[in-house]
């Protein structure tokens, strides 16, 4: 049986769109921990484009969330210096950038039924545990391609742009496929040997470094980045269904984020309370305005191991979450469950 998941950096034009909104949260939830925040991001070449919802006791100036954009986009590495390195022809510089922007307030339909703590929408939310604790019981295609991208990333040895796709073979590794902008100055060889450390020093599958022979031109110079668009990435792979939206661009009490935080949750608990289970999968179903939820547990096969209703209200898991702190732009460069 195959496998295959893919990994992205914040250097992707979509999670680096991802990362903006996310690092905008923060500084909301530094002066106001109750935000209500839905702010979607687009970035091509220099140009950034902001629109959604925000409502905060914060009184941040545009000028101020411009200025946000520019120092997010540093902070992942897009700097003077970076762009010397690869040529303005080529990729972006956080200082550059034109912000435009679109913003209202959350709507007081929607308001009202989550000032009474009940969920903002309805929806389905899927979470996933694989009974693996070296692999922090996540599917290990995933695990993988998170391990090789992320440490590519980490070291800075080429390009920010990185995606990392990593293919199983009855749980051995078949196929891995790195895509990482270089220059003339910077080898495959090297790529090889960071990936064969990700390994265990193994060398014993396929490895395609950037297959169409050139990887130069990339971030939101080669590529236009939209948020919401790295689900499958976000979550777990090609393992799990996906629930919802995208977990980023949002605050805690919204469930696209808190209730496939719960999800993931509940199945690792799951997998605790039942040691013999190999993986389990946990859906969660919300409706606007209450905050009783379905949870059901189920096997790959779809067949129902428990199920049950319950009230979970969205400050309950902004509290046992952490939401109410700035960590969405951590959490969005270092996984939402990792």
């Amino acid at each position: 049986m195959y496998k295959t998941s893919e990994w992205v950096s914040t250097g992707h034009p979509d999670k680096l769109a991802d990362f903006i909104s996310s690092f905008i949260l923060d500084r909301y939830i530094e002066r106001d921990p109750h935000t209500r925040y839905a702010l979607e991001v687009q970035i091509k070449d220099n140009f950034v484009t902001l629109g959604g919802e925000i409502t905060s006791r914060a009184d941040f100036s545009p000028e101020d969330i411009s200025a946000f954009v520019k120092a997010a986009v540093n902070q992942v590495g897009y700097t003077t210096a970076y762009q010397k390195r690869f040529g303005k022809e080529n990729t972006i510089c956080g200082d550059d950038l034109i912000v435009m922007q679109h913003i209202g307030r959350q709507s007081p339909d929607i308001a009202q039924g989550v000032d009474a703590n009940g969920w903002g929408d309805q929806g389905i939310f899927w979470g996933m545990a694989v009974n693996s604790p070296e692999t922090q019981f996540m599917p290990k295609d995933w695990w993988l391609a998170r391990k090789i991208g992320k440490h590519l990333f980490d070291t800075r040895y080429a390009g920010l742009d990185i995606k990392a796709q990593v293919t199983l073979r009855d749980d051995k590794i078949d196929e891995i496929v790195v895509a990482i902008p270089m220059t003339e100055k910077h080898f495959d060889y090297d790529v090889a040997n960071a990936v064969q450390f990700c390994c265990d020093r193994s060398r014993d599958y396929k490895l395609i470094v950037n297959g169409t022979g050139r990887y130069l031109k990339h971030g939101p110079v080669g590529d236009c980045g939209t948020t919401g668009r790295k689900l499958a990435v976000d979550f777990y792979g090609g393992n799990c269904r996906i629930g919802g939206g995208s977990p980023w661009t949002k605050d805690g009490t919204k469930a696209d984020l808190s209730l496939n935080l719960l999800a993931r949750a509940r199945a690792l608990s799951f997998i605790e309370h039942h040691p013999d289970c190999p993986e389990v999968f946990c859906a969660i179903s919300c409706r606007i305005g209450s905050p009783l939820i379905l949870v059901v547990f189920t096997d790959r096969q779809g067949n129902e191991l428990l199920s049950y209703r319950e009230e979970v209200k969205p400050t309950e898991l902004i509290r046992d979450f952490r939401l109410d702190q700035p960590r969405f732009a951590a959490m969005c460069r270092d996984g939402l469950f990792t």
